[in-house]
């Protein structure tokens, strides 16, 4: 047949890191001892309370369709989550649920954008935001952070890439794939820009929770009435509550939005899956004791994991305040030679890594950065050890 398919569709990456992920499970599957620093995902299962509270939504016959845009339970909750833990007031007519959070942020950009419509995204990026801007229709736009600046944009790196084309820039704090964490100051800066160049702010907050040696999580959309105007705020229960297969996102913003984002979702998947949704209204209503737990697991990795790159020739690491990865310059590295053969690029560095030693690491040439890796420590302590010591035996050979 000689009938083309999408330009779009053919103009989208694959996402590298279920790739890595895949390939690890393949291997392990197979019987090797692959150590996998690639998932986006706590290694903790779904606390209790929650799994029961499935179960019961099962047994009681709760597995019908619901209002498209999430159940008024749920929207309540996130009301209440919002409005205690990110000091935002939203209605339930202003929040969306989705199927997690590449979805809500899909409904965001099917909203916002129009054709010729440019999405400032700093640099490093999760590697989703510039396929989901350019499915809508978007053109991304990317700005360099730089190292000395703990990967933050500036206010005037912001102002600077603001043009009459730009509809809105990406927040992501905690960040994947660096942990950084923006703090209240550098939020109002940016806020001060964002009001004046009168563009929205998508910020996505999925790894709220998890914030380390005392820094705090703020939300842009508390600092003032005019950027809570501008802001549509994206969260989930994935990472927070262990809970990634459960495919459960939402968003806050104005009513107007909200109400595009529920009509698009209708037609696209009607409603998240309606047991899930039980299990999320239980997560941000019930005990939050898990919360506690996997972040003080989360920060001993952090400290361990951090030590050992500290101590690995040719490896440099940016401190992490959050989320569970640690973003790796490999630039060293790459000037370096392995059985003879330079190694040039970490996707080559990552190849290495994963068929001569067993372990998977993503290489971050998709997020903007390609002279660095990305390793999450969402893994036991004896697999970080022993995954440390793999690649700590592999640069000795270099």
């Amino acid at each position: 047949m000689s009938l083309e398919l999408s330009k779009k569709a053919q103009n989208v990456k694959p996402s590298s890191t279920l790739a890595i992920t895949a390939k690890a499970k393949e291997l392990k599957g197979m019987g090797i001892d692959v150590v996998g620093f690639g998932a986006g995902e706590p290694d903790f299962n779904t606390p209790d309370n929650i799994n029961d509270a499935a179960i019961e939504a099962i047994k009681s016959g709760f597995t019908k369709y619901t209002p498209a845009s999430g159940t008024l339970d749920l929207k309540k909750a996130v009301c209440k989550k919002f409005k205690e833990f990110n000091n935002v007031n939203y209605n339930e007519n202003q929040i969306v649920i989705s199927n997690g959070g590449k979805h809500s942020l899909t409904n965001i950009f099917q909203a916002i954008i129009n054709p010729g419509d440019e999405v400032i995204i700093p640099t490093p990026y999760w590697l989703s935001y510039p396929e989901i801007v350019k499915l809508a229709g978007g053109t991304p736009i990317f700005v360099e952070t730089t190292k000395e600046n703990d990967f933050k944009i500036t206010p005037d790196q912001l102002a600077a890439a603001c043009n009459d084309n730009t509809k809105a820039f990406i927040l992501n704090s905690p960040s994947n794939p660096t942990g950084v964490v923006y703090d209240r100051e550098e939020l109002e800066a940016i806020a001060k820009v964002i009001v004046e160049k009168d563009i929205y702010v998508v910020s996505d907050e999925m790894y709220e929770y998890l914030t380390y040696d005392g820094a705090e999580h703020v939300s842009i959309a508390s600092l003032n009435d005019e950027i809570y105007k501008r802001t549509i705020t994206c969260s989930g229960v994935s990472k927070s509550y262990a809970m990634t297969g459960w495919r459960i996102g939402y968003t806050g913003s104005s009513v107007e939005i909200a109400k595009y984002m529920s009509s698009i979702q209708s037609h696209q998947t009607s409603n998240p899956n309606s047991i899930a949704q039980v299990a999320a209204t239980e997560a941000i209503n019930g005990p939050q004791d898990a919360i506690v737990t996997m972040r003080e697991e989360f920060d001993k990795r952090r400290k361990y994991i951090l030590d050992r790159v500290n101590n690995i020739p040719y490896l440099e690491v940016t401190k992490p305040q959050g989320a569970f990865y640690i973003f790796v310059d490999c630039s060293k590295a790459l000037e370096r030679s392995y059985k003879g053969e330079k190694i040039e690029t970490t996707s080559k560095l990552a190849e290495i890594l994963i068929n001569d030693y067993n372990v998977a690491v993503v290489p971050c040439q998709d997020f903007g950065s390609p002279n660095y890796i990305r390793l999450s420590y969402a893994t036991s302590i004896q697999d970080i050890e022993k995954g440390m010591d793999r690649i700590q035996k592999f640069i000795e050979t270099l």
